[in-house]
């Protein structure tokens, strides 16, 4: 990374606000490379600079990554004035440039990944990229042979729009409600429930698995939340890489 001011990697760390960290580099209790600093503005090494402050080390990361197992009634948003956001889900101590990757409609539940990384979520979020997700639904009525063929050729959505071929797995039939496993690459506004609609039932319960290598961890709570492992950031990181290829032979 390029060298960044002092005053931001503290408080992008979240040592404290923009000016609670210039009052602690001022008081002369900010030390780099051994060396005590007192200007807020001092440009230092990310990624080599050895930085303390009350003589505990403060490690940066530039960015960083959880799965948050969203719970249905929160709106997976950065903030909102009368509702509960994934973000409000997340500790108080979190970095303020944390946001989800996609959406979930609020009463869906399941996987959401939390980052600050534009590059990643942009490539898992695009339909060219092939990225696969994955969820589990229960419907109403009997979901047949002739769903699963619909879902394969794309379905019309909103009267005009065919989506991009899904495929759909039958859990559970009964005629009263169906259990179901769906996979799409895309993520259009109720996509799934319209999806259903169209072909004659109706979603009574909606909840991501998976998004590419990503699956959620069915020991997290829903609204718990934790950091990727590094085999998981990595899995991620190498599908869109590969994906880039693909979408580049298009």
């Amino acid at each position: 990374m390029a060298w960044i001011r002092l005053d931001k990697y503290l408080a992008d760390m979240q040592v404290g606000t923009r000016s609670q960290v210039k009052e602690k580099i001022k008081k002369g209790r900010v030390v780099v490379d051994g060396v005590t600093i007192t200007r807020p503005e001092e440009k230092i090494d990310g990624e080599q600079a050895i930085v303390s402050v009350d003589g505990i080390q403060v490690n940066y990361s530039e960015y960083e990554y959880y799965m948050l197992h969203k719970p249905a009634g929160v709106l997976t948003a950065t903030m909102d004035k009368k509702q509960k956001t994934v973000i409000d889900l997340l500790d108080k101590t979190a970095r303020k440039d944390l946001f989800p990757v996609g959406r979930l409609d609020k009463d869906t539940e399941g996987l959401l990944l939390i980052t600050n990384d534009g590059a990643l979520a942009h490539d898992l979020l695009a339909p060219k990229k092939h990225v696969d997700k994955q969820y589990y639904a229960k419907v109403k009525g009997m979901i047949t042979q002739k769903h699963i063929e619909a879902f394969a050729k794309g379905v019309v959505i909103d009267g005009e729009y065919q989506t991009m071929p899904a495929v759909l797995e039958i859990v559970r039939a009964a005629a009263d409600m169906s259990e179901i496993l769906v996979t799409i690459r895309e993520g259009k506004f109720h996509q799934i429930k319209k999806m259903f609609l169209a072909t004659g039932s109706e979603v009574l319960y909606l909840k991501r698995l998976s998004m590419g290598t990503l699956r959620l961890d069915e020991t997290l709570e829903a609204g718990a939340y934790r950091p990727l492992t590094e085999e998981e950031l990595a899995d991620l990181q190498r599908i869109t890489k590969k994906a880039e290829g693909l979408e580049k032979n298009e």
